[in-house]
């Protein structure tokens, strides 16, 4: 089928695994030893960023004055209680190891790209299979994470096809703002941070059920997108 994507980049968290509820359960440890509770609004905020930006949203909301802010022990200290519950396994998405299946067997070039560091990224791939993909790409091996188009433009550079050629599969509004901003179509598979519609934006409820034809219609725009997607 002509019209499929070149290639097809990946978001972890929230899109492959159902990750983002460990990170809420650590996000929301954190929150409590900084003296503050982790609302909705303020996790919402959160979701996709890189550990940086999470944690300075974290430090702001909790009012710690920015020479106090211990950004590397936060970031040792949350990365340590993730890594704990991922151990104790990490549920997939609906439909997304089908949908990896599919795409797999076509021979179509896929790479991971998540804002996730390095570290947690390797744990998690040991329940993704880490054989599917050509290429990773972890936030802390970018010069800036997403919602910059850094991690896309690099994955596009390692598999050698051009951005605009490409599919990315998000569920964040930082995810689809970086995936935009390379160049990529976007499928969005909504989590609860609403993502802005847009053009070459497509949502989907969840991954199941996803065909070639589907793709292909994401791929080249074909499909109507919304102004507020959820």
């Amino acid at each position: 089928m002509s019209d499929l994507p070149d290639a097809v980049f990946w978001d972890m968290d929230g899109t492959l695994l159902d990750s983002e509820k460990l990170w809420d359960v650590a996000m929301a440890d954190l929150a409590a030893d900084l003296g503050i509770e982790m609302d909705h609004a303020l996790r919402q905020s959160t979701l996709g960023n890189s550990m940086t930006d999470a944690l300075t949203k974290v430090f702001v909301a909790a009012g710690v004055p920015d020479g106090e802010r211990d950004y590397p022990g936060r970031a040792a200290w949350l990365r340590a209680r993730v890594s704990a519950l991922f151990k104790l396994g990490i549920p997939w998405m609906p439909g997304a190891r089908e949908a990896l299946d599919l795409i797999g067997e076509q021979g179509i070039a896929m790479a991971l790209v998540t804002n996730t560091e390095r570290e947690l990224t390797d744990e998690a791939l040991e329940t993704i299979g880490r054989h599917r993909f050509e290429a990773t790409v972890c936030g802390d091996e970018v010069p800036l994470g997403k919602p910059q188009p850094d991690p896309y433009l690099k994955a596009a550079r390692l598999l050698g096809v051009a951005p605009s050629h490409c599919l990315a599969v998000e569920d964040s509004p930082t995810g689809s703002q970086a995936a935009t901003a390379a160049g990529c179509a976007v499928i969005v598979i909504p989590s609860e941070a609403p993502v802005p519609g847009g053009p070459r934006r497509t949502l989907r409820e969840s991954l199941v059920g996803l065909t070639l034809d589907d793709l292909a219609a994401a791929s080249n725009g074909t499909l109507e997108h919304r102004e507020d997607l959820r």
